[in-house]
């Protein structure tokens, strides 16, 4: 039994995703106690902007005439890709920025995706149990000034759950900059509010992963 988890928020000390995946981690080990927790922190140890390039040009060419570069970043996707293929649940830390997918997560999506074991087609991932969480600046909801903004979320679930096929739950924390920035002042009650929200919901999504494996180990 074997939690994979990816954390990409580049604070660290600060981080409010991490805190959150902490919750959900914490649930997955009080169910799991003997259980590893396969760790990947792509603050830490991001990915090469060019392993991508590498892993698909390497794609097309022949072992023995393939650059020590393509050969680099075929052994990472293949860990990469190990990581997941031999997790039994997974938790996804990835917060918002610039309104968009954070480029070294996005990085590390498309090196493992170069694997032919977790793409559509070939999946080994399909129905595995995964919690994304992720968290906002701001608030992009329905009826906000800025709807839509958020370009990250949406992408995410289409990425993990409809291509990777996870059976993917998402714990999601809007106006993480209250407090930090004070325009945000005015949301100070409903940002603690939202706050304790994404909290138990991540507890819960920790405790559904951690039993959704167990039934599918029992079985």
């Amino acid at each position: 039994m074997t939690l994979f988890r990816l954390d990409a928020s580049i604070m660290p000390q600060t981080s409010a995703s991490r805190e959150l995946a902490d919750l959900v981690e914490k649930e997955w080990t009080a169910a799991h106690p003997t259980s590893p927790v396969v760790r990947r922190d792509l603050a830490a140890d991001p990915i090469p902007a060019t392993a991508w390039q590498n892993a698909v040009t390497g794609g097309f060419t022949p072992e023995a005439d393939r650059t020590d570069a393509q050969r680099e970043a075929i052994a990472l996707r293949t860990t990469l890709a190990d990581e997941l293929v031999n997790a039994d649940a997974i938790l996804f830390a990835i917060p918002l920025y610039n309104y968009g997918v954070s480029q070294h997560a996005k990085l590390w999506f498309d090196l493992a995706y170069t694997d032919p074991r977790i793409d559509p087609q070939g999946t080994a991932l399909r129905g595995k149990p995964a919690t994304l969480v992720t968290v906002l600046g701001g608030n992009y909801a329905a009826g906000t000034p800025k709807e839509g903004w958020d370009h990250s979320t949406p992408w995410l679930r289409r990425a993990f759950a409809d291509v990777w096929g996870l059976d993917l739950r998402v714990v999601e924390r809007p106006f993480t900059l209250v407090g930090v920035n004070p325009a945000l002042d005015q949301f100070t009650e409903l940002a603690a509010e939202i706050k304790q929200q994404a909290e138990a919901h991540a507890r819960r999504s920790g405790q559904e992963i951690a039993e959704r494996r167990g039934q599918g180990s029992a079985a």
